[in-house]
């Protein structure tokens, strides 16, 4: 639905335990100062937090990486279209969405969110409401789980004859316990985008830091060796710098730098 949101995968209600279990998408908006969240989730943030202090740093390059990718696939790249896979929820004041930022370089640009967070979802009408009279931005509830269903639901909003940008930040970690699901997902949707297609993967990287794999564990957040990340992306063409911390992709020059390494990793990467 051109320069409108369909609105028709909006829960309206929300389940009655709700309120009680955690949720990483509050968790995550509680990490970037928003207010969207619960106890249930400020508890389970400062629970990681005290394992590893620097998912404070990692959350805003995180979303500052996003704009970045968002900026250079929509102007450079000539991409069009933008599947955002693990939507999460707005985000306090500043924070640019993935419709705002493409659509601020093409108006045209065509942006379908998913996730099956149900409050992300009744959020969505309001925060996805400026989206530009020349493009589209719709929302899906789906898993990404089963991408099938969800490539399925995003035919109603893009054409997948054209290059698509399929985004998955932090997404992986929770959807697949092992890199065996996580190839299964990466395959089925690169599978369903046609040549020219870019995947944008984000996620934490084990790379040995002891408190970072531990506030994991916790948070049932399951980490992927760097080869594991490499074999995601054979077969495409991968945009420099390659496979890097979040921070260290493109970075503009004015970026202060993290204090520390983040273990969150991020790879650009075209299908042939």
């Amino acid at each position: 639905m051109d320069g409108e949101q369909s609105g028709r995968t909006q829960p309206s209600t929300l389940p009655a335990d709700h309120f009680r279990k955690k949720s990483s998408a509050r968790v995550w908006d509680y990490w970037l100062g928003g207010t969207d969240n619960y106890l249930v989730d400020r508890a389970a943030g400062d629970e990681f937090t005290r394992l590893y202090p620097d998912i404070i740093d990692t959350a805003q390059h995180c979303r500052q990486f996003l704009t970045r990718v968002v900026t250079y696939l929509a102007s450079e790249a000539g991409v069009r279209q933008f599947l955002d896979i693990g939507t999460g929820l707005p985000g306090p004041p500043g924070i640019r969405h993935t419709h705002e930022v493409a659509q601020s370089v093409a108006p045209t640009s065509k942006i379908v969110y998913v996730d099956n967070d149900p409050l992300v979802l009744l959020y969505a009408s309001a925060w996805l409401a400026n989206t530009t009279p020349q493009g589209s931005t719709d929302y899906l509830h789906a898993d990404v789980r089963d991408p099938d269903q969800l490539v399925t639901g995003a035919h109603a909003t893009l054409d997948f004859s054209a290059p698509i940008a399929v985004i998955l930040q932090g997404i992986l970690g929770h959807a697949a316990s092992t890199f065996e699901q996580m190839y299964t997902i990466t395959r089925a949707l690169l599978d369903a985008v046609p040549s020219g297609s870019y995947l944008i993967l984000s996620d934490g990287a084990d790379t040995g830091h002891p408190g970072f794999r531990e506030a994991c564990r916790r948070h049932q957040y399951h980490l992927r060796r760097l080869d594991e990340f490499r074999a995601c992306l054979i077969g495409l063409k991968v945009i420099e710098p390659g496979l890097v911390p979040v921070d260290q992709w493109r970075p503009p020059p004015i970026q202060t730098a993290a204090r520390t390494p983040l273990r969150s990793v991020v790879a650009v990467a075209r299908k042939p």
